[in-house]
């Protein structure tokens, strides 16, 4: 979605839907801003907080828990071994596979996009009093699940 000019119409401008579509573009962007601050991405975070939250996992695992494609799941791993924040071990109960698990680097840097995370959070809300981002949280996931019990998919993170 581009750039609203000032020029937009009345008719739509005040709908829910445009307001959440505007919301959203400036999420993605802080958050993409704030993790690029410390050579991250959106699918760096969500796949060390998943290898965090459940353990070491085979990239099949982690495509379902962490959200990912598949198709983008090498290149995410690809990358975070690159770096030395993640390892590659070949699965012992089945040799074409690998399990993928974090390493002690891969932890520091969770923690730094955490913060970066917290920090982009802060920016995006910061209109908003304490008890407004509390409701408003509850409000987009009661949207949100009610919509993904009525498509029957699974809960997705944006983030990239």
């Amino acid at each position: 979605m581009e750039k609203p000019s000032d020029e937009t119409p009345a008719r739509w401008e005040g709908l829910p839907s445009w307001l959440l579509g505007l919301a959203a573009q400036h999420a993605h962007r802080l958050v993409g801003d704030g993790f690029s601050s410390v050579g991250a991405r959106g699918y760096h975070y969500r796949l060390l907080a998943t290898l965090e939250d459940f353990g070491p996992a085979s990239q099949a695992a982690l495509g379902r828990r962490s959200g990912i494609h598949l198709s983008d799941m090498v290149a995410t791993i690809n990358e975070l071994a690159d770096r030395g924040l993640v390892e590659r071990a070949p699965d012992p109960s089945d040799g074409r596979r690998n399990i993928i698990s974090l390493t002690a680097a891969g932890k520091r840097q969770l923690r730094r996009l955490e913060k970066r995370l917290a920090e982009s959070q802060d920016e995006l809300l910061a209109p908003l009093s304490p008890d407004e981002r509390q409701r408003l949280t509850e409000l987009l996931s009661k949207l949100s699940d009610h919509h993904n019990r009525r498509t029957g998919t699974p809960e997705e993170p944006p983030m990239r």
